[in-house]
């Protein structure tokens, strides 16, 4: 027997079960401390083996891989290959899968064993994997992989007798000089993953059946994001298709109680800040409510039913030609409510670089801020009219958008990953959570949520700038004759900023709308109608709705360069507050902001020349 009394390390997947296991197997007999050279937590424990032998136990940090992408995974890579400073290589392994995810857990169990270690297999939480309908043979497991394996449920103690007495059966009979497997890469492992995850199944529910079947066709490489990309038209033919009887009624509420206000008070400055300003601006981001509210609808429906995380799976693919990974995705996903989550969502990306590109690009995802622009312009300018069974020609533009932002955003991350942000895409696996059906309670306190920070917009940051903006045109007073809007101080500035976009289409009302739009997206629609509503010559007309006022002073070429802008114009100072907190400091906000000022600067001209020269 050696001097010292063995060391056996435990590994696994993260969420397998190992911490539960560990403490099972030590109770009070631990101390926990920091590998050296890093922050990585260390927990070691004293146990003791079946024939009474003392032996530590070491519990290592989750790990999907022994190529490691964080510095967890490089800690264990480096532990249980004798590389880590002041630890010497482990005795034996203890390798913990989940029985409820088997075939995940294996392919990195496979690695593991292929270390040639003596290594025993516990298959961890079999209770959860019956109660949920499925049953194993750990048998037929253990010869497919060729290591005891024993079946445990950590957290209520059953199985640590047969595990510590297989491991140190192992430890006393592993042979000198083992017979190590194949070497066999990533995607090996996975079909033989999936292949031994099958045969050691006893019995299945149905539920179970379905829901692998589920997984075959969605997470299929090439009709899943064919299925991903039909679900994300159907959303977007949806928000115009199903919001528009609301907006429409909204809208009415807001034109009525404008024309009451007109009726009860005496002309003046007070009754044109309420009219011109406060409801003709902030009411014109209101009536958008219902657009906002069935767009996340869909979304949490997608993240309650479990299709969200596996959406993640199928980007994953696609980003990784980009030098990312699906890491990115879901502080991508984030933006599309807002940016702000999404950036600080980048914390969980251990790679620096594959971060700060996420980081960078993050603003290009058409964040719900910018809903409200989109749906007025498409409005105002592209027929209600159906190009196909169940397709309207609004919802496909607005589909259409999205997509421009996405693609904008993968092309970016392309040319950033191969110079400022220089790097391979790495490795992603994570958990995919259960399939099920969302609780109409949970959506209903999501939508209200949105809804509510929506609203809260409207009557803080919106309705603030939209009353600076209505005092801004509405001094100096105009003399007879002459044009509110030229003789005000916004005029003025706009007229000075027009020069600079008059080549990409706009107009000084449009410059405008640019100002105000830094402080919050959805500013720039209230920006318009109070300066439609300043720039009236008599009530009716300034009563007339945004969209044909729009309609009637700008062309399509305009609109569509309008549109084009706002896909890749940056967000919210807010935004930029952020990137300068993540990234410490502000030289990449500062290239964040002048980048995206150039994209949207090319891209409103290149809409604007094409559309004038193809006749629109």
């Amino acid at each position: 027997m050696s001097r010292n009394p063995r060391t056996i390390a435990l590994v696994g997947n993260p969420n397998a079960g190992k911490s539960a296991l560990f403490n099972a197997l030590t109770g009070a007999r631990q101390k926990i401390a920091n590998y050296p050279g890093v922050t990585v937590e260390r927990k070691a424990g004293r146990m003791a083996l079946a024939s009474g032998e003392p032996a530590e136990l070491l519990d290592l940090p989750g790990s999907y891989s022994l190529d490691p992408t964080s510095p967890d995974e490089a800690v264990t890579r480096d532990v249980v290959m004798g590389k880590q400073e002041g630890q010497r290589r482990p005795d034996a392994l203890i390798v913990v899968v989940d029985a409820n995810n088997l075939e995940q857990h294996l392919v990195f169990a496979q690695e593991v064993i292929g270390l040639g270690l003596p290594t025993v297999v516990a298959l961890n939480m079999v209770d959860l994997a019956a109660r949920d309908g499925l049953v194993l043979d750990a048998e037929a497991l253990q010869e497919s992989l060729g290591v005891p394996v024993v079946e445990t449920v950590a957290v209520r103690r059953r199985g640590l007798e047969t595990l510590t007495g297989a491991l140190g059966k192992a430890c006393n009979e592993w042979p000198e000089d083992p017979p190590l497997p194949a070497h066999i890469d990533m995607v090996e492992r996975r079909v033989s993953a999936r292949a031994m995850a099958k045969g050691a199944i006893v019995s299945e529910t149905r539920q179970r059946r379905l829901h692998r079947g589920l997984d075959k066709v969605l997470l299929h490489p090439w009709l899943g994001p064919v299925i991903l990309f039909a679900l994300l038209f159907v959303v977007f033919q949806a928000v115009f298709a199903w919001a528009t009887p609301f907006a429409d009624a909204l809208d009415g509420a807001v034109g009525a109680l404008s024309e009451a206000v007109t009726a009860t008070m005496a002309p003046g400055l007070i009754r044109d800040a309420i009219t011109e300003g406060v409801l003709a601006g902030v009411g014109s981001v209101v009536v958008f409510l219902p657009q906002i509210v069935i767009l996340f609808f869909f979304i949490l429906v997608m993240e309650a039913t479990g299709y969200m995380a596996r959406a993640a799976f199928l980007m994953d693919r696609m980003m990784a030609y980009v030098g990312l990974s699906g890491r990115s995705f879901i502080p991508l996903l984030s933006s599309f409510a807002c940016a702000i989550p999404g950036i600080m969502a980048t914390r969980s990306i251990s790679d620096p670089k594959d971060r700060l590109t996420t980081i960078l690009i993050a603003p290009m995802m058409t964040c719900s801020a910018r809903l409200p622009v989109y749906a007025v312009i498409i409005a105002a300018f592209i027929p209600a009219t159906s190009v196909g069974p169940g397709v309207g020609l609004q919802g496909l533009v607005l589909f259409a958008l999205y997509i421009a932002g996405i693609v904008g955003a993968m092309v970016v991350a392309l040319v950033l990953r191969r110079s400022v942000a220089k790097g391979q895409a790495s490795g992603f696996i994570m958990e995919l959570p259960r399939y099920q059906m969302p609780r109409v309670k949970d959506i209903a306190i999501g939508l209200w949520q949105r809804a509510y920070i929506f609203l809260r917009r409207a009557g803080t940051i919106i309705f603030t700038v939209t009353v600076v903006l209505w005092l801004l045109l509405s001094f100096p007073q105009a003399q007879p004759g002459e044009n509110q809007v030229d003789a005000s101080f916004a005029g003025k500035i706009a007229n000075g900023l027009a020069v600079v976009v008059e080549p990409i289409g706009f107009n000084r009302d449009m410059a405008l709308a640019l100002i105000p739009a830094m402080a919050a997206r959805e500013v720039a629609v209230s920006s318009l109608a109070t300066t439609y509503a300043v720039a009236a010559d008599d009530e009716e007309e300034a009563a007339e709705a945004l969209g044909a006022q729009l309609a009637r002073d700008w062309s399509l070429p305009m609109a569509l360069s309008f549109l084009a802008w706002f896909v890749f114009a940056p967000q919210c100072l807010s935004t930029i507050a952020v990137a300068k907190r993540e990234t410490n400091g502000w030289k990449w906000p500062a290239f964040m902001l002048a980048y995206l000022f150039a994209l949207a600067y090319l891209a409103a001209g290149a809409t604007f020349w094409i559309a004038t020269a193809a006749g629109l």
